[in-house]
């Protein structure tokens, strides 16, 4: 069984919170609308096959924010130094969500140092028009209808705050906090980004929760059509966080794909 150790990491002068494990090519994982927890089954499954460095974005978890720090684009920059400063020649950036939106604009902006990248039912651009409903507004959408359209099956996986620990509350506050001051205005998407998707030049791979209801798989279709040469794949009995609902099949196909030629 692997281990999997939270650290701290410091690039120039940010800190942040990281878990780290495993063996084999290295992954830098880059997380969504929550940070993920050290005992999640996926990260067991994937430190099995790969050598994981997963941080909590700043103002996420327990990585403090800059007080100048609160653009997507502070966390590209960040990124792209972590990046640089890894030992390795080359890693798989794996993106969910959010952090799906983040992985494609580091991987459109600079890409030299990326063998592979990972998208799993990533945010990031608008496809519709003005009144076209493209992302599901997680902060105005009732709660009901959100646990819906993010889970295959809510009643068993949607989060149960009055099960949670005292830290556990605190860290989703900081989440959702930190999630609306950097995707807030316009709403989780960059209106340029369809036009530099095509600046990918690393083999890529879009995974989708076939329930998703936060972002539908035909919006993952398209989102794919704009990556020269991705594949598309669909994660069946999953919505919008296919590595919980379905941590083996999600795990597989992440293995496989880091090993094809």
């Amino acid at each position: 069984m692997a281990h999997i150790r939270v650290e701290r990491l410091a690039v120039r002068d940010i800190d942040l919170e990281v878990l780290r494990g495993g063996n084999g090519p290295p992954i830098l994982l880059l997380h969504g609308l929550h940070t993920i927890s050290p005992d999640a089954p996926f990260l067991e499954l994937l430190t099995e096959r790969a050598e994981v460095l997963a941080p909590s974005h700043p103002g996420f978890g327990h990585s403090p924010r800059p007080r100048d720090f609160d653009t997507v684009y502070d966390l590209i920059h960040l990124y792209l130094e972590l990046i640089e400063g890894l030992p390795h020649d080359k890693v798989t950036l794996l993106g969910f969500s959010f952090g799906g939106w983040l992985a494609a604009e580091i991987a459109a902006t600079c890409g030299h140092r990326l063998e592979r990248l990972i998208l799993v039912d990533p945010l990031g651009i608008k496809l519709g028009g003005r009144e076209t409903r493209d992302i599901l507004d997680l902060f105005t959408v009732a709660p009901a209808e959100v646990e819906r359209a993010t889970w295959h099956e809510p009643a068993r996986w949607a989060p149960n705050f009055n099960a949670m620990s005292d830290d556990a509350i605190v860290v989703h506050a900081r989440n959702r906090d930190a999630l609306c001051l950097y995707g807030w205005q316009p709403f989780m998407y960059n209106p340029n980004l369809p036009r530099w998707l095509s600046r990918i030049s690393v083999p890529t791979l879009v995974l989708w929760g076939a329930s998703d209801g936060v972002v539908t798989p035909d919006y993952g279709r398209a989102y794919s059509g704009l990556i020269p040469g991705a594949r598309f794949e669909v994660i069946a009995d999953a919505g919008h966080h296919p590595e919980i609902e379905q941590p083996d099949a999600f795990v597989d196909q992440v293995a496989a794909f880091i090993a094809s030629s």
